[in-house]
């Protein structure tokens, strides 16, 4: 689990440093003239840059939305997380870590949906890190990590659900809200071990495979071809009820069972037909 690690500013031992550097001028400028000044210089001048080098290698330059993870001989000691020049312990190796939100787009994947037709999918996830050791040191690359969950992950969702639903109630790859919704759920479980999050993720292509899209572009024509026709015979079935009905209760003409039938069948070819249906006038009688 990540942690802070002791850190304080940069300019602080900079400064220190500098003093340190004026006080051993200070110290020598009056002896210049005594003996043994040239080993006393040179005693302080290696003092000074052994110091400044053991110093030197605490240093460390965070951007902002970057974390830099902290190792002391292998050892975690912490992550540094606020942006600008930071000191902290001499002697330990540093780690940069991108903390920014970052995209990543799955290649189309050819897979078999729910009821074992090849499809392609893609889908977008957006994620970010949020715990800095663990992407360093829980997996071996925490954005390969990432890529392939997401690729295993939509997969998985491909293979749970049919392209679309033939039956009422029943989600289907073409539902975006849920698919998108479990999409993401399964892949911040996947993906936690690594210290990362989920944001987003959304399915950002979907269609069956070439191979067999012309059929199933047939088959869907078909299916819109048989809901309009039953919406139509619907339709057409209540208006000539409520014809019928009216002709009843205003007494506008008596028919019997012979000629409503024949009315029905009549309006049922008008309503349900393709084409205009071409007019036959009786000018005889009803029943001639």
């Amino acid at each position: 689990m990540e942690r802070a690690a002791f850190r304080i500013s940069g300019f602080i031992p900079t400064a220190l440093m500098l003093v340190l550097a004026a006080a051993g001028v200070a110290s020598i400028v009056p002896v210049l003239d005594e003996p043994g000044v040239d080993l006393r210089i040179t005693v302080v001048a290696v003092g000074y840059a052994l110091l400044a080098a053991v110093v030197a290698t605490g240093y460390t330059v965070v951007n902002p939305n970057e974390a830099q993870v902290v190792q002391f001989f292998g050892r975690y000691v912490g992550t540094v997380r606020q942006a600008g020049l930071h000191w902290t312990w001499p002697f330990t190796a540093r780690q940069k870590v991108t903390l920014r939100v970052r995209n990543f787009e799955t290649a189309r994947l050819k897979v078999s949906d729910a009821d074992g037709n090849p499809v392609e999918i893609a889908a977008v996830v957006v994620w970010q890190v949020v715990d800095s050791a663990r992407a360093a040191f829980a997996v071996d690359d925490h954005v390969e990590y990432v890529a392939v969950q997401s690729e295993a992950a939509v997969r998985h969702l491909a293979t749970s659900y049919p392209y679309e639903a033939h039956d009422s109630g029943r989600a289907s790859l073409r539902d975006s809200a849920v698919v998108s919704d479990e999409l993401t759920s399964e892949l911040r479980e996947r993906v936690e071990l690594a210290g990362v999050e989920v944001l987003e993720s959304r399915i950002t292509h979907l269609a069956y495979a070439p191979e067999i899209a012309q059929a199933m572009l047939a088959r869907q024509q078909a299916s819109a071809i048989v809901g309009a026709r039953f919406k139509i015979v619907e339709g057409a079935v209540g208006m000539v009820s409520n014809a019928l009905e009216r002709l009843r209760e205003e007494h506008v003409v008596e028919l019997d069972e012979e000629r409503k039938a024949q009315m029905v069948a009549n309006l049922l070819v008008v309503l349900c037909g393709d084409r205009a249906a071409q007019p036959v006038v009786n000018t005889g009688s009803l029943y001639g």
